[in-house]
């Protein structure tokens, strides 16, 4: 347990050491079970699903460092981890929810989310009313008294950087309110300050923050984290130890690569927005982003990724992807490599026009995550690129 006097870069380095010892690093755990020296002991064992040495599926003491890490930066009380983000956003979403409720959740979010409340949640008859998560006051017009058990927003959201009002948010009384977290980290904003019940993160991104671990997780109030664990059980996305350790590495430096990351973004937006090949840039740091007054107020640094629409549309989008040099084509985030994607031909290829059209993604729409290069060879990379489009 780390001092809650500390400063949260501190706690990064030092959070998340219960089971490691004496060890400066983080210990790994790589078992899948732990004997009882009785019958009795194992009945107790297997009746504590916060129990890190009974079985793998309840918990790992690696996997429960990285939980208590993340608890304590997000200032939770608890948070369990998963075997992906979307296995931490299906386990609230079905570990809360049962047939006859009603969600409530935005249009602009990361598509297999979007395709979760779409596809899945109706197969099991939870209702799904979708809003404008940039409309003020539209998540509480659409709560239904009485009926609706959760709301569920994504700040900043996926591909193109829309912000939801965090106090909004934890204003709502009677549902669950949950936040998807995941651009932001815990060194970009912290939902729990503005009373959300429930923050959800793909720490695959940047929490472990080097391409090398796939892994989810949730914080929130032991009374919730309970019943996520019971679903967590019966579901089975577990985290492996192998990647809780890799995402426990990744937060001890997570601050100074944010730090980093959101300046380079800063610096690549701004050149972005004078390039004539740029209809127009996506990121909460400029003041031309709709929403700027709305991230300097509840946002402590504003991550390294943004978007931008280009002139030429499809065939400009998917040009430029392929053109550039230092900055490579894949589908994550918050790593130390900048990678752009085109969200119309991959991480959203999924979602019919109409959709992609909710979502604010056109056919010339690219999302950069900047990585840890200096950040003029990203630019001169960019620029050389968008000025060889036909």
């Amino acid at each position: 347990m780390t001092d809650k006097h500390w400063d949260l870069q501190t706690r990064a380095i030092r959070a998340g050491r219960d089971h490691s010892g004496t060890a400066l690093a983080p210990a790994l755990w790589a078992t899948s079970t732990f004997h009882a020296e009785s019958v009795e002991e194992a009945g107790a064992m297997a009746s504590d699903l916060t129990n890190p040495r009974f079985y793998g599926r309840h918990s790992n003491p690696t996997v429960s460092d990285f939980e208590s890490a993340i608890a304590d930066l997000e200032g939770a009380e608890a948070a369990r981890a998963f075997a992906s983000g979307m296995g931490a956003v299906s386990a609230v979403v079905l570990g809360l929810c049962s047939s006859g409720d009603h969600i409530v959740v935005q249009k602009q979010m990361y598509s297999h989310t979007l395709l979760l409340f779409q596809a899945a949640c109706p197969r099991f008859g939870i209702d799904v009313t979708f809003v404008d998560g940039t409309t003020p006051g539209a998540f509480a017009e659409a709560v239904q008294p009485g009926r609706t058990t959760l709301v569920f927003a994504e700040t900043p959201a996926n591909p193109k950087l829309a912000l939801v009002d965090l106090e909004e948010i934890g204003a709502i009384k009677g549902p669950m309110t949950v936040v998807d977290s995941t651009f932001a980290t815990p060194f970009g904003q912290r939902p729990f300050d503005h009373g959300v019940d429930l923050v959800v993160h793909s720490a695959t991104k940047a929490i472990a923050g080097h391409n090398d671990a796939i892994i989810g997780v949730v914080a929130g109030s032991e009374e919730l984290l309970a019943w996520i664990r019971g679903f967590a059980v019966l579901q089975g996305a577990v985290a492996s130890p192998f990647d809780a350790l890799n995402a426990l590495r990744g937060l001890r430096t997570l601050p100074i690569r944010f730090r980093q990351q959101s300046d380079t973004a800063l610096a690549v937006a701004t050149t972005l927005e004078q390039h004539r090949g740029v209809e127009r840039v996506f990121y909460p740091g400029l003041a031309s982003h709709p929403q700027h007054q709305l991230a300097e107020r509840q946002m402590d640094a504003f991550g390294g990724v943004l978007a931008f629409d280009l002139a030429g549309g499809l065939a400009a989008g998917q040009q430029l992807v392929e053109r550039l040099e230092l900055v490579q084509l894949a589908s994550s985030l918050g790593g130390p490599e900048s990678i752009i994607t085109h969200p119309a031909s991959t991480t959203h290829v999924g979602l019919l026009p109409e959709e992609l059209e909710a979502a604010g993604i056109g056919p010339g729409t690219v999302r950069l995550s900047c990585g840890l290069e200096g950040p003029d060879d990203v630019i001169a990379d960019l620029t050389d690129a968008l000025d060889s489009l036909d």
